[in-house]
């Protein structure tokens, strides 16, 4: 049975949140001088400190009381807080699997939190045997599931991860920030059946703002309680959360824009399929695909050599180069070039 006052920090059960003055007001006034601002300028309010305005809308188009979500600074800051919460340092571990999202491993070794890696079998799925045997570790308080998965790009069966949910006592992040490429239902539609259940979800993929950084983590109202008590009083700016507003008011567009993406990925697929020394091409269920080639360092020196960047992911998954979809023009450019290497001296298989 899942008990989230046993998964706790200690110290964290015990803290007192800051206060910050715009959390003791709320409303209207004329007169401010509260907050030691400077009276001048149009930047010199510090922002909503719980970002009410976003909440409200993401409730209405989530179907998810507000109550259940956290605003954070990118996904980063939910990944982050999910340690300082539930993990105490030196002692705890978490778990996930690989490859997957660097920033798991990072955030772990930054909070000195053993980071447990499970390989992902040859379909890049979990593996539920090698697991079973860590669920019952009590020093064990959160599992990541990069679901699409980064940088496979597929989503996790779905019946292995509500094993996962009901047998482990501890935390469970889905990391859902491709999920809106996705064909795959959001895991957001389970949280009522698991209150061990963080659904981490981002602004920065279809959204278009990832120059903003922010992210949203959806749980049930006792953890979203904790991730209020524990982060930054004024974790995202005023300038931020108007962009989010702005982009929240025109869903038309954001389907548009997502619907060009997921027709070009289409198209690049089929492309990439044609190229002599692309040896497989990943299904993907993201805004990338992940190409497995003769020799991922080489082609991706060559692809810099014509300014085209992509992701070399090698060091992750041999010899695979993860390519995000682009606009049209970008993406016939990389074709253009990968069919260029394909034909140099008709011996592309040497010269990669």
């Amino acid at each position: 049975m899942f008990s989230l006052e046993k998964i706790i920090r200690p110290n964290i059960q015990q803290l007192k949140a800051y206060s910050s003055a715009r959390n003791e007001f709320k409303g209207m006034a004329e007169v401010y001088l509260d907050a030691n601002e400077n009276p001048f300028g149009t930047l010199n309010r510090y922002p909503d400190p719980q970002q009410v305005a976003i909440k409200e809308r993401l409730s209405a188009i989530k179907g998810v009381d507000k109550n259940q979500i956290f605003i954070g600074n990118g996904s980063d800051e939910v990944i982050d807080l999910a340690f300082r919460i539930f993990c105490n340092p030196g002692k705890d571990k978490a778990l996930t699997f690989t490859p997957s999202y660097g920033m798991y491993n990072v955030s772990a070794a930054i909070n000195d939190v053993s980071l447990i890696e499970l390989p992902l079998t040859e379909d890049f799925q979990i593996d539920i045997n090698s697991l079973e045997t860590y669920l019952g570790d009590e020093n064990l308080k959160l599992i990541f599931i990069c679901s699409p998965n980064n940088p496979t790009g597929n989503c996790f069966d779905k019946e292995i991860i509500k094993f996962i949910l009901s047998k482990f006592k501890g935390i469970v992040i889905i990391d859902e920030a491709y999920i809106d490429f996705s064909t795959k239902e959001s895991f957001i539609n389970q949280l009522k059946s698991y209150p061990n259940l963080v659904v981490s979800q981002t602004f920065s993929k279809a959204w278009a703002l990832a120059s903003v950084r922010v992210g949203v983590a959806y749980a049930n109202s006792n953890i979203i309680d904790l991730y209020n008590k524990v982060k930054p009083p004024y974790n995202v700016s005023t300038l931020n959360q108007e962009v989010v507003l702005e982009k929240l008011d025109n869903i038309a567009q954001f389907e548009i824009e997502k619907n060009i993406i997921l027709n070009e990925k289409e198209k690049l697929e089929n492309e990439l399929q044609e190229i002599e020394f692309i040896k497989k091409v990943y299904p993907s269920e993201a805004n990338f695909i992940l190409i497995q080639v003769t020799n991922a360092n080489k082609l991706y020196d060559q692809l810099v050599d014509q300014k085209i960047i992509t992701r070399n992911r090698n060091n992750l998954v041999r010899n695979c180069i993860r390519i995000t979809i682009g606009s049209e023009k970008e993406n016939k450019k990389l074709i253009e070039a990968l069919q260029k290497l394909s034909v140099i001296s008709g011996e592309v298989e040497n010269s990669l």
